[in-house]
C-alpha cells in the first residue's frame, strides 16, 4: 500500500501544523516520523542537555495523541540520510512532507534528502510553518530585504491580515493517519543522554502575563515575560496562535514575534550570519581580546558586576536568562571585555533551552554593534546604570549572588570607565582603518 511521510522537525505538534494538515489532506495514509539527527546530537558534549530531554517529552506527548487515533509516531536515531535509506525499504512511499527550516544546515540537509528521494520517484512538498512571513514576503518596493527593523515591521503589520493568522484545522483529517500499533521512541540513554529532571515551562500561555507585557517585561525580578521561547523554538505551540492573542491583548508582546521574523529574514537572505561573520563586514577588523581567564569569568557569573553575574548564574542553572539581561549580559562580553562576541554566541547555544540560530546570532550581533540595525558601537550599556533601572531593590540579583555585599564577592574585573574607553579606541581604530 502507498503512504506518505510527515517528517516533524521544529513543529512538535499535531494542531495548527502547516506541513501536517497539508499531508493529512492527501489520499494516501500518512506516516508520521521524528529523526533525533545524530549529526547534531553527536556534536553536544553536554549529556544532561536539556533540549534533547524536552523533545523527547514533546514526542512522548505526539505519540500519546497519535495512539489515541490509532497511529504511532516512528521515530528514529540516526542520520537523516541513514534514516530515510531505511524508510525506503520499510514503506512504499509516494510523498514525504515537511516544514520549511532557513538554517544553513537545515537548507543542505534537506537538499541531500529530497535528491535521494527523487531518485526513487518520491516527491518532497515543504511548507511555512515556524514564522507568519517568510523569505521574500516581507520585501522593499525594489524587492531588496529590509536590514532594519522599523520599516521592516511597519511593512510586516502593513501585509499582515486574518489569512495570516488564520490557523490550520489538522484535527478535520486525523482520520488519514496509517494505523499502526505504538512504535517505541529512542530512549535519551540509547543516544547516549542523562535526565536532568528539570521542570520545563508551561506550553500554555499565561494571558494576563501578554495583558502586562509592556509595562513588565524588562523588569527580571518577576516573572513579566511569557517563557513561551523553548515551544516557539521546538514547535510544541503555534506561532499563529501566539499571534491571535497578541493582536487581541498586547501590541509590544507582537512586536517580539516581529523581532523573530526579522531575524530569520537576515538569515535567509544573508546566511553569511550563520558563518560566523559579522553583518557589517567592517567589524570583523576589531582586534579582540582572546582573555580566556576573564571568559571563563564571564560564563560563571565572577565579573564583580551583580547584573551581569545573576544572569550568568540563571542562565547556567536554569538555561534561561531574562531578557533585559540577555542584552547586558552580551553586551558587557563584548564590550566591556573586548571578547569576540562569536564566543558569547556560542556559550549561549549551548547553554539557553530556547536557542535559535536566528535569533540568537541577531541578538549577539546587535549588541556588538555589528549586526543589521544593530546598537552603535559607542552605545555601551552601564551595568549599574541598568541595575537601578530594572532591579533597583536587587531582588533578582540577591536570587542568583547569594555573597554579594560579603568578602566572597569579587572586585569588578575592569572598572566601567576604562572598559569604555578601551571598547571605543578599539572599535574606532578598526572601522577607521583603509579597506
Amino acid at each position: 500500500m502507498k503512504v506518505n511521510i510527515f517528517w516533524f522537525r521544529r513543529d512538535l505538534r499535531l494542531d495548527d501544523n502547516a506541513g501536517l494538515y497539508h499531508a493529512l489532506k492527501q489520499d494516501k495514509p500518512l506516516i508520521p516520523v521524528f529523526i533525533f539527527d545524530k549529526l547534531i546530537l553527536d556534536d553536544l558534549e553536554e549529556k544532561t542537555d536539556r533540549r534533547v530531554e524536552f523533545i523527547r517529552l514533546a514526542l512522548e506527548d505526539l505519540q500519546e495523541a497519535l495512539v489515541q487515533k490509532g497511529a504511532s509516531l516512528e521515530a528514529y536515531y540516526g542520520t537523516p540520510m541513514e534514516v530515510f535509506k531505511k524508510l525506503l525499504t520499510q514503506h512504499n512511499i509516494e510523498k514525504v512532507f515537511t516544514n520549511h527550516d532557513y538554517e544553513p544546515y537545515a537548507i543542505k540537509r534537506d537538499q541531500e534528502v529530497q535528491h535521494l528521494l527523487k531518485e526513487h520517484g518520491i516527491s518532497f512538498h515543504t511548507y511555512k510553518d515556524q514564522v507568519i512571513f517568510e523569505k521574500g514576503e516581507v520585501m522593499k518596493d525594489n524587492g531588496d530585504p529590509y536590514t532594519v527593523y522599523t520599516p521592516y515591521s511597519k511593512r510586516w503589520q502593513a501585509t499582515l491580515n486574518d489569512f495570516y493568522a488564520k490557523s490550520y484545522p489538522t484535527e478535520k483529517y486525523f482520520h488519514n493517519f496509517y494505523k499502526q500499533s505504538a512504535h517505541r521512541i529512542p530512549s535519551l540513554k540509547s543516544m547516549g543522554f542523562k535526565e536532568a529532571g528539570i521542570p520545563f515551562p508551561s506550553a500554555t500561555l499565561d494571558e494576563d502575563i501578554v495583558r502586562k507585557y509592556d509595562k513588565q517585561r524588562d523588569i527580571p525580578a518577576i516573572t513579566g515575560t511569557t517563557h513561551m521561547g523553548i515551544h516557539l523554538r521546538f514547535g510544541t505551540v503555534s506561532i499563529r496562535k501566539l499571534l491571535q492573542t497578541a493582536q487581541e491583548l498586547n501590541a509590544v508582546f507582537m512586536s517580539e514575534l516581529i523581532w523573530r521574523d526579522f531575524f530569520q529574514s537576515i538569515l535567509w537572505h544573508f546566511p553569511k550570519v550563520g558563518e560566523g561573520k559579522a553583518f557589517k563586514a567592517d567589524y570583523d577588523f576589531i582586534k579582540w581580546r582572546y582573555a580566556e581567564q576573564e571568559f571563563e569569568r564571564w560564563c560563571k557569573g565572577t565579573t564583580g558586576y551583580p547584573l551581569v553575574d545573576a544572569g550568568m548564574r540563571q542562565l547556567n542553572e536554569t538555561g534561561f536568562m531574562h531578557n533585559r539581561v540577555r542584552m547586558v549580559t552580551a553586551s558587557f562580553l563584548a564590550k566591556h571585555l573586548l571578547i569576540d562576541w562569536r564566543w558569547g554566541e556560542a556559550y549561549f547555544a549551548e547553554k539557553l533551552l530556547d536557542f535559535d540560530l536566528a535569533a540568537n546570532n541577531g541578538n549577539w550581533q546587535w549588541a556588538a554593534g555589528c549586526g543589521c540595525d544593530a546598537a552603535p558601537y559607542f552605545r555601551i550599556f552601564n551595568p549599574t546604570l541598568q541595575t537601578k533601572r530594572f532591579d533597583p531593590q536587587l531582588h533578582y540579583i540577591k536570587k542568583w549572588v547569594p555573597e554579594l555585599d560579603t568578602l566572597d564577592y569579587p572586585i569588578p574585573i575592569i572598572a566601567h570607565e576604562a572598559a569604555r574607553k578601551r571598547c571605543l579606541d578599539a572599535y574606532s581604530k578598526a572601522l577607521k582603518q583603509p579597506r
